[in-house]
């Protein structure tokens, strides 16, 4: 049975959707804390993907009924987001923030919030960690019995992976009564660095001969960022899809130190995919990279010349480039369910068919192509003896026993959520 609950806010760690779908089912009017590069990209891929009400995070598509029928009203509403590490303080990234592609809304951006924060009467403080999307952060909440603290998705072997260690000895200084930890990796014991994956990647480009395809993770920017940098030292330019350079851009407004400005990048192109029609969002960037877009044609013609974005989606749009042999490299996840196995088993099948070299196959023995997001086992039994709260609370994993039989006899409480039952953590 349901009970009514009041919100004051809501912490947002990441912008996977896995932890910012269905925003939209929150009263539009409860503000969401969270980083800006994680506002940014969560509205970038809200603007470039398909309407979807488990995506609407930053602005909803309000509803009416229409002939006993739920359907989008031409109203769109801006939900109310606190910037934890200050708001961009651009003109072009406000201007961003501020309007929807056909559409302008009122700037409704909630002052920039200082750390410690409070959401309602709670202190509230953030803590940037490493994960394999940009802007990704820890919290920790100051209740009347001490802090609870959370990992949101973190790990130790990214390039971001200070981040981690710095949040874990000011996690530990807290003297938090509970830490909230993701499991997703637990019992698993090694991790393959995203040093490792750009090398490995490197070495691929050079033994390919003719067009090579990237597939990764499509909000995987450091990623992305590694293929530009292969692309320089092999002498070829990245292509990119146009949602990809509309997220960059996002991104660079968020965070200009780290993401580079696709227009001052020539080293990146814009692979203008055959369509009968454009949203709005596309016409107006490609309107802005006029002189930077290649279509099939101009692959087909220089295969040798570019690292392909794609992903198996994508590879549709290979029959029509027609590549002569070319690599693929696979830089995703293994498959975690039976219709991922399927994809998989259908990539492989059309990468046969293309005459393909199929590297990274993450069933094929291939390693080293791919750095997980999440901390391995170990990392994580690390993370929680240097934060050493009283109360460990597992979440985000299959393996919850893990923790259990490898933290016996430290002193540490581990409880298990279930379904339904509330946790009371003091008395």
């Amino acid at each position: 049975m349901n009970r009514p609950v009041s919100l004051d806010g809501v912490l947002l760690s990441n912008a996977h959707l896995d932890h910012s779908g269905n925003t939209f089912f929150l009263d539009p009017e409860i503000p969401v804390s969270c980083s800006a590069v994680t506002a940014f990209v969560s509205q970038a891929i809200q603007d470039t993907g398909q309407a979807d009400f488990e995506a609407e995070v930053c602005y909803t598509n309000e509803r009416e009924l229409v002939d006993g029928l739920l359907k989008s009203a031409r109203e769109r509403r801006q939900r109310p987001f606190v910037f934890l590490d200050g708001i961009p303080n651009q003109e072009a990234a406000l201007g961003f923030w501020n309007s929807i592609p056909s559409r302008t809304r009122e700037p409704r951006l909630a002052a920039t919030a200082e750390s410690p924060a409070r959401i309602g009467t709670l202190p509230v403080r953030y803590f940037p960690v490493d994960h394999s999307i940009l802007g990704p952060c820890a919290f920790g909440v100051q209740t009347g019995q001490g802090w609870i603290t959370h990992t949101g998705d973190l790990r130790l072997h990214g390039n971001g992976q200070e981040n981690t260690r710095r949040w874990m000895e000011q996690a530990r200084e807290l003297r938090p009564l509970a830490l909230i930890c993701e499991g997703t990796r637990a019992e698993d014991g090694t991790s393959v660095t995203e040093h490792e994956v750009h090398g490995n990647a490197l070495r691929a480009v050079k033994r390919a001969e003719g067009l090579v395809v990237a597939d990764f993770g499509p909000r995987n920017v450091e990623r992305l960022l590694a293929f530009l940098d292969i692309a320089r030292q092999t002498g070829r330019k990245l292509l990119v899809l146009a949602k990809d350079a509309y997220l960059l851009e996002a991104m660079h407004l968020a965070s200009p130190p780290r993401v580079p400005d696709v227009v001052n990048c020539p080293e990146i192109l814009i692979y203008r995919d055959p369509k009968i029609s454009l949203r709005p969002w596309e016409r107006a960037l490609l309107d802005r990279y006029g002189s930077r877009l290649l279509g099939v044609r101009d692959v087909r013609a220089e295969q040798g010349s570019f690292i392909l974005c794609f992903s198996f989606w994508d590879v549709n749009d290979l029959i029509d480039i027609e590549p002569k042999g070319g690599t693929y490299i696979y830089s995703s996840s293994e498959a975690y369910s039976e219709e991922q196995q399927l994809d998989l088993r259908r990539l492989r099948n059309w990468l046969k068919h293309l005459g393909m070299v199929f590297v990274g196959d993450p069933d094929g023995g291939d390693e080293g192509l791919h750095s997980s997001g999440h901390a391995s086992g170990p990392d994580l039994l690390e993370i929680v003896r240097t934060v050493s709260p009283r109360i460990l609370i597992t979440v985000h994993t299959e393996k919850p026993q893990y923790f259990v039989s490898a933290l016996r006899g430290e002193g540490v409480e581990v409880r298990l959520p279930e379904l339904g039952v509330e946790m009371a953590l003091a008395s």
